[in-house]
């Protein structure tokens, strides 16, 4: 049989079984399996849990569950929430400051927090009621938590980038500064829009008012004062001395990743301690479970995908995938764009953590063949499965404005969501024309790479 058409039927295998409703994690091992039991040696079998083994006793992935704990400690207590309301006390003035002060509140608890879902439920659950008593749409609302949200997956840490340097053999520390120019333009981007939203609804509403006497509830004024923003502080500045510590832990070279992620883990647990007193085993339990389930279900799909990858490469399908596309002798930008739209489309089905995974050896061998640097493109593949967030079928992030804002339409949210679609791709568009807004800063602080 073909490498061709064994491509197909593997790729066929794995559709059908994430069809028929199969766990990630499952579908991806029982087709490796299956395909080991009947196009590779006997003994295969026999290796498949230390194979699955020596892919996770890396010590860059043991950094995951760590910086999950750390999320969890900050996403179940009340941190998310006092950040978005002492954000919105000292950016109140500013047209349409709450939306601004919303995707502020989500860029740094997802600096924190690393994680798309604990961004949008910490977040939203404050900011989402607090918009609409202001008298913004459930749309623009909605939308722009969810947006905010997939900063988790850009700013570091980010669980997605800690993938991709595993598949791509890149520096997990290049990678993370790599992603802080392209997060603070798409923060930019999106508080931009921001107050163009906040315009168009303020002059709408004052225009109902001014013909029929009816008020509305976003053309009232709110006024903080200065004893009001100044009590805000307290509760939010540590941790935002905790993500700087972090940060310089890690980038100053005084810590690996590892020890950064389990750092931060202790001294989130710390601070809401003395800060929530979240100290209790029954304050405990919520966060621990959280962090033992997610960990778990991601390093189960880390495992599954990676044995899926070995098996892809021992039958030679990646190989002969990369090479044939290769052969193509594709345009650079259009081969970029190709390997993008697949990107696209996979987000239709799949959760970042898959698509890295089960993608990377096609599609690594090709774009450094074609001369792009793999950190830029790890930074705009990871923008472009930020798309995957919020847009159907998956849109996950979409599914927990949802779950913490019931009463706003689905129809709403998916309206909302398609601006800050339409702002990430102009975002990429950017990147490839101006590559040093990712760039500049890891060579900046670790040198210019050796190899481009």
């Amino acid at each position: 049989m073909s490498t061709f058409a064994v491509g197909l039927l593997y790729g066929g295998a794995t559709l059908t079984a994430m069809f028929v409703g199969m766990p990630i994690a499952f579908a991806l091992g029982t087709v490796a399996v299956i395909f080991m039991y009947f196009l590779m040696p006997a003994a295969s079998l026999d290796t498949v849990t230390q194979n699955v083994f020596e892919e996770l006793a890396s010590i860059t992935l043991l950094s995951i569950p760590l910086f999950i704990l750390k999320g969890a400690a900050i996403g179940k207590s009340r941190a998310g929430q006092d950040l978005y309301s002492a954000l919105h006390a000292w950016m109140h003035r500013v047209p349409g400051g709450l939306g601004i002060a919303n995707v502020f509140a989500c860029a740094l608890f997802a600096a924190m927090a690393g994680s798309s879902p604990a961004t949008c439920s910490a977040i939203g659950s404050a900011g989402i009621p607090e918009m609409r008593k202001r008298g913004y749409s459930g749309s623009f609302a909605a939308g722009i938590i969810a947006a905010g949200g997939t900063l988790g997956i850009l700013l570091p840490p980010s669980i997605t980038m800690i993938l991709y340097a595993v598949a791509s053999e890149q520096s997990l520390g290049r990678l993370f500064l790599a992603g802080i120019g392209p997060g603070l333009l798409l923060v930019t981007l999106f508080a931009g829009y921001a107050v163009i939203r906040f315009r168009q609804e303020y002059a709408t509403a004052k225009r109902v008012y001014e013909q029929t006497g009816r008020s509305h509830e976003i053309l009232e004024r709110h006024v903080y004062t200065m004893a009001q923003k100044l009590n805000v502080l307290p509760r939010v500045l540590p941790f935002v001395l905790l993500l700087t510590g972090v940060m310089f832990a890690l980038y100053g070279g005084y810590a690996t990743p590892s020890e950064t992620a389990g750092l931060g883990g202790l001294l989130a647990l710390a601070l809401i301690a003395m800060i929530y007193g979240v100290w209790r085993p029954s304050d405990l339990e919520p966060i621990l479970s959280s962090t033992l389930r997610e960990s778990t279900m991601l390093m189960m799909i880390i495992g599954m995908s990676l044995l899926y990858s070995y098996v892809m490469s021992y039958l030679h399908i990646s190989q002969g995938a990369a090479t044939a596309i290769v052969a193509m002798q594709l345009d650079k930008w259009l081969l970029l764009a190709t390997i993008l739209v697949l990107v696209v489309v996979l987000g239709f089905f799949l959760p970042p953590v898959s698509i890295i995974l089960m993608t990377a050896p096609i599609i690594l061998p090709p774009i450094k063949a074609a001369g792009f640097d793999l950190i830029w493109f790890g930074v705009v593949m990871t923008i472009v499965m930020e798309l995957g967030l919020i847009h159907p079928p998956v849109g996950l992030n979409i599914f927990v404005i949802r779950n913490i804002a019931p009463d706003i339409p689905l129809r709403d949210v998916i309206m909302g969501t398609l601006p800050f679609v339409v702002l990430m791709i102009l975002a990429v568009i950017l990147l490839c024309f101006v590559p040093s807004i990712s760039t500049f800063l890891p060579d900046l602080v670790m040198g210019r790479a050796s190899v481009r």
